[in-house]
């Protein structure tokens, strides 16, 4: 049969859209994998699926698939080319939506300018919550890697689990390496997505986020999240920053303790189309 999507990004971060509100879509991760093959399929980071709500508190159900195959409890960015998808194809004409994740409801609306802003809802920075092996909550954690070098981190879950570190320059920084050494760290069981922030004033930083499941992004929405909290609760950024990624800047709005992450940024359809997919 004939699977149509929709290729969209938020920032420089690409999804590929399906709408499954009529029609069930039950990939296998050896066909996502095929999906978001930039060379023998559509090509994307991540694959984005609406479905009908689950509950009557939300609008739409929406699953996150990674490149790999594996499924994501949060996607900032996708939530903002979703909430464009979901209008553009007449699916609600609300300027306000509720979408359930595998892990958060979130709350998607449209502003001015042909932004987008999402309701990250409250970070999680209890280890348990994360999930991250630390006895006792604290503002940073060092953690050794296997090569013996000892790395400070900030750990937070924004419906999926962040290490924030603090680095002099983004361009500068072993982002693959780290990154990779983090992902198989122990204390993280679940894995992690771990981000080099670079602060350049208290309402501008620079980011870069190495994701897990799909590697390197040109930008992460959550990731933008974690690090914006991580770097108010070390007393270097404000309540509002331009977080600077490689494909864009998002806005990044915390007030603090008990309060929600506001996130706004762009989001674009690329094209549309069909691929072929078994029955």
């Amino acid at each position: 049969m004939k699977l149509r999507f929709t290729k969209m990004h938020g920032a420089g971060n690409d999804f590929v859209v399906i709408d499954a509100t009529r029609r069930p879509f039950a990939p296998t991760p050896q066909l996502l994998r095929r999906l978001t093959d930039r060379r023998f399929g559509v090509g994307c980071d991540q694959v984005l699926v609406i479905e009908p709500p689950s509950t009557p508190d939300v609008d739409f159900d929406y699953r996150i698939f990674n490149a790999d195959g594996s499924e994501s409890g949060q996607c900032g960015n996708g939530s903002r080319a979703l909430a464009r998808y979901v209008r553009e194809a007449g699916l609600s004409a609300k300027d306000r939506i509720r979408v359930r994740t595998s892990t958060s409801v979130l709350e998607l609306a449209c502003v001015d300018g042909g932004l987008f802003r999402v309701d990250m809802g409250l970070p999680r920075l209890e280890p348990a919550q994360i999930p991250f092996a630390a006895a006792a909550r604290a503002p940073r954690y060092t953690l050794t890697l296997a090569n013996g070098d000892a790395v400070e981190i900030g750990a937070v879950s924004m419906g999926n689990p962040h290490a924030v570190l603090r680095v002099d320059a983004v361009d500068d920084a072993p982002v693959e390496q780290i990154g990779k050494a983090l992902q198989a760290h122990p204390a993280f069981p679940q894995s992690v997505n771990v981000g080099f922030l670079q602060v350049l004033s208290p309402a501008r930083a620079r980011l870069r986020v190495y994701e897990r499941g799909v590697g390197e992004t040109l930008a992460c929405g959550s990731g933008a999240c974690a690090a914006a909290v991580v770097g108010r609760l070390w007393g270097l950024l404000d309540a509002v920053v331009d977080m600077e990624l490689r494909g864009g800047t998002l806005r990044i709005e915390w007030q603090g303790e008990g309060q929600p992450v506001l996130m706004t940024g762009p989001a674009e359809a690329v094209f549309t189309g069909e691929i072929e997919w078994p029955n």
